[in-house]
């Protein structure tokens, strides 16, 4: 059995667009101020946070890891899970950049998301 390397990074939307990011995948709910439509090629919105778990986070009414984990529960969605599967596919053999409003990934979804595609098992053949 041979294992393929799935090409998956993230990096803020207001970063600036790089000739190696590949298919590059914006995951808001909203779209970001001032980002022109060119530079984004998919933009998925079902892979987003909620609105209201967004702004219970940003409101302060969920700490990080609450929020991490009622993003995980949203993510169980079949909708969510299609479009999952979907990117993992796309990843395993091309690239694929996870992009957020998020300055830092350390406490954005997008690094969440990036484990979910990354951890994504079809199931039995």
């Amino acid at each position: 059995m041979t294992t393929q390397a799935i090409a998956l990074v993230t990096k803020s939307v207001y970063e600036t667009a790089a000739a190696g990011d590949g298919l590059r995948v914006l995951v808001t709910q909203y779209w970001p101020r001032g980002v022109s439509r060119t530079t984004i090629d998919e933009y998925v919105r079902e892979l987003a946070p909620s609105r209201a778990l967004l702004h219970a986070y940003k409101n302060g009414e969920l700490d990080w890891p609450r929020y991490c984990h009622q993003y995980l529960i949203e993510m169980r969605r079949q909708s969510a899970r299609r479009e999952i599967h979907r990117l993992a596919k796309i990843a395993r053999s091309g690239r694929i950049t996870l992009m957020c409003v998020c300055k830092y990934e350390g406490q954005c979804h997008r690094a969440l998301l990036r484990d979910l595609i990354l951890g994504f098992d079809e199931g039995p053949t």
